[in-house]
Parts: C-alpha cells; structure tokens; sequence
C-alpha cells in the first residue's frame, strides 16, 4: 500500500494527535498532523487563518497539505477535523486504512471545554459540535475502515483499540 500506514480522521478534540503519536511509537513509525503542517507553512494558527481569510481559503490551505502528505509519509497520519468534508481528499482516503475516532458531545465538552481556539465553535459550542458531527458523521464513516469509540477510554486504551481494529502488532 502507498501512503500512511494509519490515517486518523475525527471531530476537533477526540484525540487524533495524542492516539497517533502513541500509535507511532508503538508501531515504530514517525507521526504527522496536517494541521501541524499547515500552521508551519503559513506561520499562523488554524484559527488566525479562518479570522483572516475564512473557511474557503483554509479548506483550499489544509486540501492540499492532506494530498502533500498522503504522498509523502508513510507512518501515521491526522487529519484535522473538516479535512473529509472535501470530495477529493475523501477520493484520496480511498484504499487507504483509515480510522475514525469517534465519540459523543459529552466527552466533547470534557475534553475541549467546547470553547478555546475552536473558530468553528465560537457561539453556543454544544449545539455547534452536535450540527457539526450530524453533518459529518457519515463522511467520516465513508472514508473509515475502523471506527474506533474514545469516550471513557484513555488515550492507550485508544491506541490498543485502534491496533486491535486494524489487526496491526507493535513494532
């Protein structure tokens, strides 16, 4: 197979970052977050990108950091949260073993605090996270070859999930 071993999609705050690079370690891969790319190429954070330029100019930013590094890395892969909403990018995923980590808007709001840095969560956060993840939801599932639930579980018991899942054994 070309391209990641393991791609990582979810909603903002599930834990794509944490899983993968424990996912990584385990595995004996390096780890990579396109949001990390983006914020590097552009010198700016995700959120100062959708108050200067809006959603459609990050869309465009962040499509072509998920194909940049479909091709290019091999180990384990996260992609920010809206990444699926893009038909071609969901085209990319295509054969690709790609995981959705998944969970409900309680453990949302215990995680994220549905509130810091979040530009698409802004006013009245719980009601914007259950739009979001009822518009989402079967995008996510779409792409997914695993659907991994992160609700009550710790970030190894994730990563053990994930593996399980995929049938994959440590390095």
């Amino acid at each position: 197979m070309i391209g990641p071993l393991v791609v990582l999609v979810g909603p903002m705050g599930v834990g794509k970052s944490t899983v993968g690079q424990l996912l990584a370690e385990r595995l004996g891969v390096s780890y990579r977050d396109t949001d990390d790319d983006i914020v590097a190429e552009q010198n700016r954070t995700i959120a100062e990108i959708f108050v200067d330029d809006g959603e459609p100019a990050f869309r465009a930013v962040e499509k072509a950091a998920v194909r940049r590094a479909l091709a290019e890395h091999d180990g384990v892969l996260a992609l920010g949260g809206g990444a699926i909403l893009d038909p071609d990018t969901r085209a990319l995923l295509a054969g690709q073993r790609v995981v959705f980590l998944s969970m409900d808007v309680e453990e949302a709001v215990k995680r994220t605090g549905l509130n810091v840095a979040r530009p698409l969560l802004a006013v009245n956060p719980r009601k914007q996270w259950r739009e979001l993840m009822e518009a989402r939801r079967h995008l996510y599932e779409e792409v997914a070859t695993a659907v991994v639930a992160t609700d009550g579980r710790t970030p190894e018991e994730v990563t053990r999930a994930t593996l399980d899942a995929l049938e994959l054994e440590d390095a």
